[in-house]
């Protein structure tokens, strides 16, 4: 990359370069990139075009775009993320935060509409934490458990709470699914975006899902299902009588994962799409056999 003086050349070259390898996002992470580095905002940038730019951080930059090159994704680079509006720490345990999954904090709050309704809340899976704690931002009286198998993924999750003022609402458990709740707890509202992804799909990912995503994460066994199967055993048994569940899903397994919530007795109370319109979001709630 050329070495440009102002914020405006640096803007113009970073997204040059940032075109053949993210060709979709390369606006964004163009500014992602001048906003951290920096330490300034898009709108500094857009009043003071012509400031000039410090060449040790142009060196900083420099090495990023290195290794965004090699196809580390930027939010690893980082170690960051943000979703719903909040910054997330990440770390090798934890899956990267996808604008899809906040298709569950948007139907969530579509079904609860009272914000200052009191709520017990359950994370199943909770890698960075970033479902439960966006749903604690938007509820003020609303508490939660994030449960996730792996120490290290709740170590961001613990991280994540202090850093959002939300330490006090938010415990974390280490264990599988709801071998990490406490026997006897009920909740009214139950998140989870488990993995889902077929094995023999896995090897067909991007790069910066295989390389850097942790596969605990993203692999759902031969079928892509398995976390569904073991989660709708014992559901039930800590979902309120009248709460909600919310599950992301895979694009293309709306049909297969209502199939296995109707089977284990719950109603199915809609399929809801992501911002591509692609099936993302399976509402489920106790059926008839309450």
């Amino acid at each position: 990359m050329p070495l440009p003086s102002t914020l405006a050349d640096l803007y113009k070259a970073l997204k040059a370069e940032l075109r053949a390898y993210a060709p979709d996002s390369a606006d964004l992470e163009a500014r992602w990139i001048l906003e951290k580095r920096m330490s300034i905002r898009w709108s500094d940038i857009i009043a003071s075009p012509e400031k000039p730019v410090d060449s040790e951080k142009i060196s900083l930059i420099e090495n990023d775009m290195k290794a965004r090159a090699a196809g580390q994704p930027l939010s690893r680079i980082y170690g960051a993320r943000e979703f719903w509006g909040l910054e997330f720490t990440l770390n090798e345990a934890t899956l990267d935060p996808r604008p899809d999954t906040e298709t569950v904090i948007r139907r969530v709050l579509d079904v609860f509409i009272d914000r200052n309704a009191v709520l017990e809340i359950l994370d199943l899976g909770t890698g960075t934490g970033c479902l439960l704690l966006a749903v604690l931002s938007e509820y003020k009286n609303a508490q939660g458990l994030g449960v996730d198998l792996a120490p290290r993924a709740l170590e961001a999750a613990v991280t994540n709470a202090a850093r959002l003022g939300l330490a006090e609402r938010a415990s974390f458990g280490c264990g599988s699914w709801f071998d990490a709740v406490p026997a006897g707890a009920a909740y009214d509202l139950i998140l989870s975006n488990p993995p889902y992804i077929r094995e023999s799909v896995i090897p067909e990912l991007e790069r910066s899902v295989q390389n850097h995503d942790p596969i605990l994460a993203l692999s759902g066994g031969a079928d892509g299902l398995d976390a569904y199967k073991n989660i709708f055993l014992r559901l039930g048994d800590f979902l309120k009588p009248a709460g909600a569940a919310f599950f992301e899903i895979g694009f293309d397994q709306a049909d297969d994962v209502v199939r296995l919530a109707r089977n284990a007795g719950f109603s199915v109370q809609g399929v809801f799409p992501d911002s591509a319109g692609l099936a993302r979001v399976v509402e489920i709630r106790h059926g008839d056999k309450l």
